[in-house]
């Protein structure tokens, strides 16, 4: 399609960057619900909602300054969301935005893969190409998936079913033209694909879960910067990054989503930006942004 190669290169390789620790693979979380009829809480859960009710609200005008100050002279759009997810506290930088995913939308393309066909029923040759598109960020691996889950419109047909608003397949033959990395999206749609690994009511089974989020975990050495950047001690980061170079303005989009997991708590976390004039001035900026948010949302013990 011409208007398609007309906004894009493919993807390309990532450069090697400075390792950074590696996050371990992280088990699925089982929701716990308490019947109505019982009438005495057990005590850790009374303590835990005594610690939740004494939480401060998050200072969403001091982050957005923040933000504002940190971003100025930074070129190109940002917008960003962090959800804790067992109390509902959310802070949200502009919203309204709509940017493309780059190779995030791997995610959602194995959630829709695993909607149709659990991970035990699906092929070897189908399970490795799953693993090296998250892990690796493989994008042949990507293309032959996004073919079987039926393109753009299977793509798009997943994301109603895991409640996204925002997020729309790009139709046409994208074969090595890499369509799915040119989905528009939300940060709103993107924390709810991250909520919809880790509850219970979501319509992806809990074994299919644990293993999407295992794959996440374990991203190789050189693809865990992001939103890992913000973990404290004792945290795990289970991610999927995204990086794509505009052929209209040579400026590089650089996304990261995900979960920051630990002590009880799962926060969702998506930062996407576009117009960064190199990759790591990109991941610069997502790993400014996610630092500066998560500070309100819990302090690290030394």
């Amino acid at each position: 399609m011409v208007i398609i190669l007309a906004l894009l290169l493919p993807l390309v390789p990532m450069p090697r960057p400075v390792p950074a620790k590696m996050h371990a693979a992280m088990p699925a979380v089982v929701d716990v619900t308490t019947s109505s009829e019982v009438h005495r809480e057990p005590r850790g859960r009374i303590e835990q909602s005594a610690r939740e009710e004494t939480l401060p609200p998050i200072p969403a005008k001091k982050i957005t300054e923040r933000l504002d100050r940190y971003l100025r002279g930074r070129p190109g759009p940002v917008t960003a969301m962090v959800k804790e997810l067992e109390t509902g506290r959310v802070y949200r930088y502009r919203p309204r935005e709509r940017l493309i995913t780059a190779s995030t939308a791997k995610v959602q393309i194995l959630m829709a893969l695993l909607l149709d066909t659990p991970w035990k029923k699906l092929p070897a040759a189908v399970r490795h190409d799953a693993d090296v598109m998250i892990r690796y960020s493989d994008n042949h691996a990507a293309d032959r998936l996004w073919l079987r889950i039926g393109g753009a419109a299977g793509f798009t047909r997943a994301g109603e079913k895991l409640g996204l608003k925002h997020t729309q397949g790009v139709p046409g033959d994208c074969l090595d033209l890499y369509c799915w990395g040119i989905t528009r999206t939300s940060v709103e749609d993107q924390i709810r694909l991250m909520q919809a690994l880790v509850s219970g009511k979501s319509p992806l089974g809990a074994k299919d879960r644990e293993q999407v989020l295992g794959l996440m975990g374990r991203v190789v050495d050189g693809q865990e910067w992001g939103i890992s950047a913000a973990t404290c001690r004792g945290e795990r980061a289970a991610l999927k990054n995204g990086w794509l170079r505009r052929v209209s303005t040579k400026r590089w989009a650089t996304i990261s989503v995900g979960l920051i997991r630990g002590d009880g708590r799962d926060y969702a976390v998506a930062v996407l930006t576009e117009g960064s004039p190199e990759v790591w001035h990109g991941i610069a900026t997502v790993e400014g942004v996610t630092e500066r948010i998560m500070r309100d949302f819990r302090k690290c013990s030394e």
